[in-house]
C-alpha cells in the first residue's frame, strides 16, 4: 500500500534502493515476522493465492511476499538506479531467479558476500557461518557506468609507495609486472624487445600484456619501472600513478566479497544512539557504514532519492544523512516500515541521528536534515471498486492525473484561472474532470 502510494510522485525517480526483507528463518523471536503471520498478509494470501494459500509452505508463502513488492520497486527505480537486497542461505536461492525475471538476468550487476561478523559460532553445531549476501541488479545496466570506490586514504600510504622526480600531479605510484600470464591467449604480436637501462633488451619468457606502440610510448614517458631480478636480469613493470593525468585520484572496483563493517558495529551504534533505552532496542541492525559504502558504489548524484521499503531501525536515513554531512549533497531518503515501532523506534532514530544525542560528556553532534512522517490513509478505492470520496476532491484529483498519465508539469490545481474542472493543460491538450461531491455529474449541454 505505501509503495502503491509513491508511483505519482515518484515512479522512475528512484536512484538507489537498499532493502533488508525478513529472511524467513522461521524463529518467531525475530523483530520482522519471519512467518509472515501478520493479518495483513494472511488476508492478503487469501485473496491473493486463493483458499489453499494457507497451505502454502514457508517459501512459497515468502516469495508471495516479495514478489508484488519488487514489482512495485521496479516501477519507482530510475533508469540509471540500482537495488541492492540484503538475504541469507534461507531464501537466496528463490530470491535470485524472481529477481532475474522483474530486473532481467541481463541487468544483474553482482552478488556480494559480505562477511557479517568477526567472531561467533559457540553454538554452531557444523561450521561458523559469517556471511550473507547482498544482490545488486540495475533497472537498466547499459545506463550505469562501471562501479567504483572512492579514494581510500589508507590504501594510499598502504599500496602507493613509489616517487619519481617527474613534476607530476599524478602522485605516488604502485607498479605491475608487464609480462601476461598464462591466462591471456598467445600473440606473436607482443612478442619483442624492451630497452633496458643499461642497454641491454628485455625479452619476455611468454609475452608483454601491451603491444609495442604502447610500451614504447610508456617508455618515452618514463611510465615503465626496470628492477633486477634473482637471476641478475632484468624485470619490466609499469608505473600505477594514483591520480590521473588531469590530478583526480584513481577508484577501485568493488570487490565481490565485502569484509565488513560487522554486524557488532551497527548493534554498537544503535546502543549509542539509544543510549536513554532499556533493554535491546533492534536485533541485529544492518551498519549505517554498509549502506554508505553501496551508495558509494554507484554515480555520485547528490540530488539522489534512495529508499527503504523494509526500514528497520533507520540504518538507511542514517547513511543518507551521513553522505550529505560529508559532501554537503541533498539526497533524500524515503523509509518505509509496516511495525508498530515505526514511530517509537525508526523516526526516532532518524530525529537523534539528524539533531544530535548522548549524554553531554559522550554527546554526537547531529548529522542535519530533517525528515516528514506520514501513515496510510484511507483507500482510493472501495471494496466494491468506486472511488472512495472521503479521500477528498484534491486526493482524487490527484489520482485521476497519475492514471490518466498526465505529465506532472502540466498538471494544475483546482485554483487554476480556467476552471475548477481543469486538471491538466500544455499547448495540445486540456483535461477535463467533471466531479463534484456533493451531487451527481454528467455530462450536460449546460457543461
Amino acid at each position: 500500500e505505501a509503495l502503491k502510494s509513491l508511483l505519482p510522485e515518484f515512479e522512475g525517480k528512484v536512484k538507489c534502493i537498499y532493502i533488508d526483507p525478513p529472511y524467513n528463518t522461521g524463529n518467531e523471536g525475530w523483530v520482522y515476522n519471519d512467518a509472515v503471520n501478520d493479518p495483513k498478509i494472511k488476508r492478503w494470501l487469501g485473496q491473493v493465492v486463493g483458499k489453499e494459500g494457507e497451505d502454502l509452505s514457508r517459501h512459497d508463502k515468502w516469495l508471495c511476499m516479495m514478489y508484488p513488492r519488487l514489482k512495485l520497486l521496479h516501477r519507482l527505480l530510475a533508469k540509471d538506479g540500482a537495488i541492492f537486497v540484503s538475504i541469507d542461505d534461507n531464501e537466496v536461492q528463490h530470491l535470485r531467479p524472481i529477481l532475474d525475471e522483474i530486473f532481467g538476468a541481463q541487468n544483474r550487476i553482482e552478488q556480494f558476500i559480505w562477511k557479517k561478523s568477526y567472531g561467533g559460532g559457540a553454538k554452531e553445531r557444523y561450521a561458523v557461518t559469517v556471511h550473507e549476501y547482498i544482490l545488486m541488479y540495475a533497472k537498466e545496466k547499459g545506463n550505469i557506468r562501471e562501479l567504483a570506490l572512492p579514494p581510500d586514504d589508507a590504501a594510499e600510504k598502504r599500496y602507493y609507495k613509489l616517487t619519481d622526480e617527474k613534476v607530476s600531479l599524478r602522485g605516488p605510484f604502485r607498479v605491475k609486472p608487464l609480462e601476461a600470464t598464462k591466462s591471456m591467449d598467445a600473440r606473436e604480436n607482443l612478442v619483442y624487445p624492451i630497452p633496458a637501462p643499461d642497454g641491454t633488451s628485455v625479452l619476455p619468457k611468454r609475452q608483454w600484456w601491451w603491444s609495442r606502440e604502447r610500451a614504447e610510448a610508456a617508455l618515452k614517458n618514463n611510465d615503465l619501472y626496470f628492477s633486477r631480478n634473482k637471476n641478475g636480469g632484468w624485470s619490466v613493470q609499469y608505473k600505477q600513478y594514483l591520480r590521473d593525468g588531469d590530478g583526480a585520484q584513481r577508484s577501485a572496483k568493488p570487490f565481490s566479497i565485502l569484509d565488513g563493517p560487522y554486524t557488532q558495529t551497527g548493534s554498537a551504534a544503535l546502543r549509542s544512539i539509544f543510549w536513554d533505552f532499556q533493554g535491546e532496542v533492534f536485533q541485529f541492525p544492518k551498519p549505517a557504514q554498509l549502506i554508505e559504502r553501496l551508495l558509494e558504489m554507484l554515480p555520485d548524484d547528490p540530488q539522489a532519492i534512495v529508499l527503504d521499503s523494509f526500514a528497520g531501525s533507520g540504518t538507511t536515513a542514517e547513511a543518507v544523512l551521513s553522505a550529505n554531512s560529508r559532501d554537503a549533497g541533498n539526497r533524500r531518503f524515503i523509509l518505509i516500515e509496516a511495525m508498530d515501532y515505526a514511530r517509537t523506534l525508526t523516526a526516532e532514530r532518524v530525529q537523534r541521528v539528524a539533531s544530535g544525542y548522548g549524554q553531554p560528556e559522550s554527546y554526537v553532534a547531529g548529522l542535519g536534515g530533517g525528515f516528514d512522517y506520514y501513515t496510510i490513509g484511507e483507500p482510493i478505492f472501495l471494496p466494491d471498486e468506486n472511488l472512495n470520496e472521503a479521500v477528498g476532491t484534491e486526493a482524487i484529483r490527484a489520482y485521476v492525473a497519475y492514471s490518466e498519465g498526465i505529465p506532472s508539469d502540466d498538471q494544475t490545481t483546482a485554483e487554476n484561472p480556467h476552471s475548477p474542472y481543469l486538471l491538466g493543460l500544455n499547448r495540445e491538450t486540456a483535461w477535463i474532470f467533471h466531479y463534484e461531491p456533493d451531487r451527481a455529474t454528467s455530462l450536460d449541454m449546460d457543461f
